[in-house]
Order: structure tokens, then C-alpha cells, then sequence
């Protein structure tokens, strides 16, 4: 939705609670005490009691706000925010826009906002034909590590290692509008600490369907793969053919690595996750258009952060 819209659908406080407890309502409730579905709604308390056991539930309670002191409505003008663009924004600007006067409870929510992006996306595997590669991204290096000589290449510190998988079907015929001879469907970006053979056949392994087709370059690192009920087809790649023969896969690395770098700053490793998460989250529901916000709304009320 637009701005405009957004700001008469959600004026106040309560507005924004009682869309909340819509979705809520919608995903169902669940005791903390005696796991019981059935509960009754004390609406002077905004909470749910447990009709079995008595036990009370707040609104925000064994969600994506579990825990968190700031206003729904502070809630609510973030995802709006991260929903209505392609690029996203930093935890200072979102505190700029808010007004609010401390820097970490609105980093964590922005995190916390993040994190249910990537579990959304762990509920569902790529299929059919996928293209994957592994990305370096720039990271801030440890104190530990600043102490070690610096290496160049794949092993420096100052790059965490990405495996990236991209769904890559061949079109027939012509090509897609972007001049390619496959188009693109879902992403999915991991960071990993090593690139060892069985490391990426595990990760492989939870996020790529059975009897789907993996094209990689001829890489150490998938030697693996033929003991997974997958079809790999490595190859030997020319620096001149990658665009050609993986296309999508190098161009998810590179949109990714242009936003982190126009909006964040000196990324910490352990959260570059987090910000990859929002990105793969958005590229997959490019086309959902003003239900972009509705579908992470529903998100957090369905999942718990671990925070």
C-alpha cells in the first residue's frame, strides 16, 4: 500500500492492535501453560485467557513482538517502510523517522522483523532447475582475526562465505525481457562458515526439492551432490561464459551486494543473515504487490523470535 493509505488504515494505536488480533485470531492462539486452542478475549486487558486452564496471553505474546516494549504502531510504520520499497533501511534512519530516542530497541526490531523473513522462506524448497553458485561478501573483520595476517581471495577475513541458489528454468523459444534464455524464480541465500563438500550437500539437502537439477561450475565444493536424489550437472565455466550459462545466480549476488552497500555500513558477520534474509524474502514476493505488508504481518504472528 501506499502512503496514504497506510495512514488512513492504521491513524492510531488501536487501529493497528485491532488488525493484529485479526491475523491473530486467523493463525489461532495457543496456551503457553496447557497448549489449549480455546480462548476467550478480555478486551479491557487486550489479552486472550485460556478457557481450559485460565492462563492469560498478551497480544504481542509467543510472536515476533514477544517481548518488545515499543508501540504496535512503531511496528506497523517499519514493515510498511521495508514492504513498499525494493531497497530497505538502516536501523538509524528507521530511528530517525520514528522520533524514538534509543538506537537498539529499533536495530532489534528491524532484526526481529528480518528473522521471521527467513523463516518464512525455510518453510518452502526451490525446485525444478536451480542455478548455484557461492557469493563473498564484505564483512567486518573479528579483533581475533585482525590480528592474522590479511589473506586475499576466498579465505580473507574480511569476506563472509554465501551459498546462493537461485530457481533458473530454461525458456523456450525467445528470451525473457531481461535478454536471458531462462527466467528467474525463488532465491535462496545462506551463510556458511566453510565450503567443504559436506557442508553444502547438507545445506543442499534441506532446501533444494528431490529430483530437482542443479547447475554449478565444476567446483570442489559439489562433489557431493551425486549422493543426494538430485540431477547435478557440473561444468567447466569460462570467465567469459558465466553470464551466459549461470546468469541468474551472479546477478542475485550482485543486487544483493549493491544494497548492503548503499544502506549498511561495516556489516558484522553474524548479521549478515539477517539483512540477507530481508533481501531474499522481498525478491520472492516481488510480485505481491500491496500484499507484501499483509503477508509479513501474518509472518509475525506466526512465528516467535528467538531474541
Amino acid at each position: 500500500m501506499n502512503l496514504l493509505n497506510f495512514i488512513s488504515q492504521f491513524p492510531d494505536e488501536d487501529s493497528c492492535k485491532l488488525r493484529f488480533k485479526e491475523f491473530r485470531d486467523q493463525v489461532g492462539v495457543s496456551c503457553s501453560k496447557c497448549d489449549s486452542k480455546e480462548h476467550r478475549w478480555i478486551q479491557n486487558k487486550w489479552q486472550y485467557e485460556c478457557v481450559k486452564c485460565g492462563n492469560r496471553t498478551t497480544l504481542k505474546s509467543g510472536t515476533a513482538l514477544h517481548g518488545s516494549r515499543l508501540p504496535f504502531r512503531y511496528w506497523f510504520i517499519v514493515m510498511h517502510l521495508i514492504t513498499s520499497t525494493k531497497k530497505s533501511f538502516s536501523a538509524l534512519e528507521i530511528q530517525r523517522q520514528l522520533g524514538h530516542n534509543r538506537y537498539e530497541p529499533v536495530w532489534l526490531m528491524l532484526h526481529k522483523l528480518r528473522e521471521v523473513m527467513g523463516k518464512r522462506d525455510e518453510e518452502y524448497q526451490l525446485t525444478d532447475v536451480i542455478e548455484l553458485d557461492e557469493g563473498f561478501f564484505s564483512t567486518i573483520s573479528t579483533d581475533e582475526e585482525k590480528a592474522k595476517p590479511l589473506k586475499r581471495g576466498r579465505g580473507s577475513q574480511k569476506k563472509s562465505k554465501v551459498l546462493v541458489m537461485v530457481e533458473s528454468i530454461p525458456v523456450e523459444g525467445e528470451k525473457t525481457k531481461k535478454g536471458k534464455q531462462r527466467k528467474v524464480g525463488h532465491i535462496r541465500m545462506i551463510v556458511v562458515n566453510d565450503l567443504k563438500a559436506e557442508t553444502l550437500k547438507k545445506i543442499v539437502e534441506e532446501n533444494i526439492a528431490l529430483k530437482s537439477i542443479i547447475d554449478t561450475d565444476n567446483s570442489n565444493s559439489y562433489t557431493k551432490f551425486k549422493d543426494l536424489d538430485i540431477e547435478h550437472r557440473p561444468k567447466i565455466i569460462p570467465k567469459d561464459k558465466v553470464n551466459e550459462m549461470l546468469p541468474w545466480v551472479h546477478i542475485a549476488i550482485s543486487n544483493a551486494k549493491r544494497l548492503l552497500l548503499d544502506i549498511h555500513h561495516d556489516i558484522e558477520p553474524q548479521y549478515l543473515q539477517s539483512y540477507l534474509n530481508e533481501f531474499c524474502y522481498k525478491y520472492n514476493r516481488r510480485y505481491f504487490g500491496d500484499k507484501l505488508f499483509d503477508r509479513l504481518l501474518i509472518a509475525c504472528v506466526s512465528y516467535k523470535n528467538n531474541n
